[in-house]
């Protein structure tokens, strides 16, 4: 990864952070986008909330090529569907889609010009299984994997390929914010939930994040590829 230029969008935290880490220790060259500036990341950083101001706008200190674009912005908002109301699903959408196709507007021209990018999306194991309480994120994330299959067609004579990674439960700030391993009690269930007995880190998603930017992963688009401890293929 030395000298390319990778733009993460959402790295204050969890994932977004872990990659990059993982990329700095690489050398890549670092952008981000977000409304924190990640601490002990040596990047440069644009202000961006993805619910309001049109990518275009914010991302102004990109360089002239761009060799990767990862979108981490996520949501957790788990509700039966009754208590889920309308406005619910419109900003899960929002975060989870329309920003990253705001960002993809705004980087695909820089993207075109390494001749070899890639963009990683993020999608969830509950995209494909069926899961109570998550038919907000569900929907939202199926239309990420959506998004990232007709994109990997319609870059492909780019040479630009577009991913996805599909998390299960991870150890990130947001989960914790949602009670989801508040308590060793609810960890606890949540590792025995896996086949592989624990929930994820967030290194376990970044590394495979940065392995679909890197040059190894050239032949490698249109997936959903799942980072799940096996949730989402094993019973």
């Amino acid at each position: 990864m030395t000298g390319k230029n990778i733009l993460i969008i959402g790295a204050s935290s969890g994932i977004g952070y872990a990659l990059a880490l993982t990329l700095q220790q690489q050398g890549a060259v670092l952008y981000t986008a977000g409304r924190r500036q990640p601490e002990g990341i040596t990047s440069i950083h644009m202000q961006w909330d993805v619910t309001q101001a049109n990518a275009v706008d914010a991302l102004n200190q990109l360089p002239d090529t761009l060799h990767g674009l990862v979108y981490c912005p996520g949501t957790i908002n788990l509700k039966p569907f009754q208590r889920l109301q309308p406005e619910d699903y419109d900003n899960d959408l929002k975060i989870n889609v329309l920003g990253a196709v705001s960002a993809i507007h705004a980087t695909l021209a820089l993207l075109k010009k390494s001749k070899g990018a890639s963009i990683v999306l993020f999608s969830t194991v509950a995209a494909k299984l069926g899961m109570g309480l998550h038919s907000s994120v569900s929907v939202a994330k199926s239309a990420v994997e959506g998004l990232t299959k007709s994109l990997a067609a319609e870059f492909a004579p780019y040479n630009i390929r577009v991913n996805a990674v599909a998390p299960s439960l991870t150890d990130t700030p947001l989960a914790e914010s949602k009670g989801l391993l508040g308590t060793p009690e609810k960890r606890e269930a949540a590792d025995k939930r896996h086949p592989l007995n624990r929930v994820g880190t967030p290194e376990d998603i970044a590394q495979m994040a940065a392995y679909l930017l890197a040059d190894q992963a050239s032949w490698i688009t249109g997936q959903i590829i799942g980072v799940d401890g096996g949730m989402g293929s094993l019973k």
